[in-house]
């Protein structure tokens, strides 16, 4: 089994970084787990290539999930292959996206409730659909902080 790693990057003010992936899939960002790498360092890595987001930039909240999936196969010569994906949940303020990975040559933010629609495998569409409930988002932030010790992301809002 094949182990990935990435992330859910929320944007209170743009959304839900997704990437395309070899000019025909849509993904959150994600990619393999090189051997000795940890699953956050890892995470944290692939949506740096992925989107041009900073790891500095990038702000832990908790890890998400983890679940099976097979490949996308889409391309010639694209083998079979069950992967095992953790997914973290992440916020930043960082607006712009710069893909340096050239096989993942855009990223996008997504509004939250349109992300799913944009996901090109089935059950990445409903791992995002399970865990949205999980992203505190308002469409009227007035403040986003994120507590070290007890690890909570903390928003107040100005209405709904």
């Amino acid at each position: 089994m094949v182990k990935i790693a990435g992330g859910v990057v929320w944007n209170p003010r743009l959304g839900i970084v997704v990437v395309n992936q070899s000019h025909n899939s849509w993904s959150l960002p994600k990619g393999h787990v090189e051997k000795g790498e940890e699953l956050l360092s890892a995470a944290l890595r692939e949506i740096r290539e992925e989107t041009g987001i900073p790891e500095k930039k990038l702000t832990l909240i908790k890890e998400l999930a983890t679940y099976e999936r097979d490949r996308i196969q889409r391309n010639v010569g694209d083998t079979p292959e069950m992967r095992t994906i953790t997914l973290f949940l992440f916020t930043t303020t960082e607006e712009v996206l710069s893909p340096e990975d050239p096989v993942n040559p855009e990223a996008r933010w997504i509004p939250v409730n349109e992300v799913s629609s944009l996901l090109t495998h089935v059950k990445d569409k409903e791992i995002f659909e399970s865990l949205k409930e999980q992203i505190p988002v308002n469409t009227k932030h007035r403040s986003v902080t994120f507590d070290p010790q007890d690890r909570l992301l903390r928003c107040w809002y100005t209405g709904r």
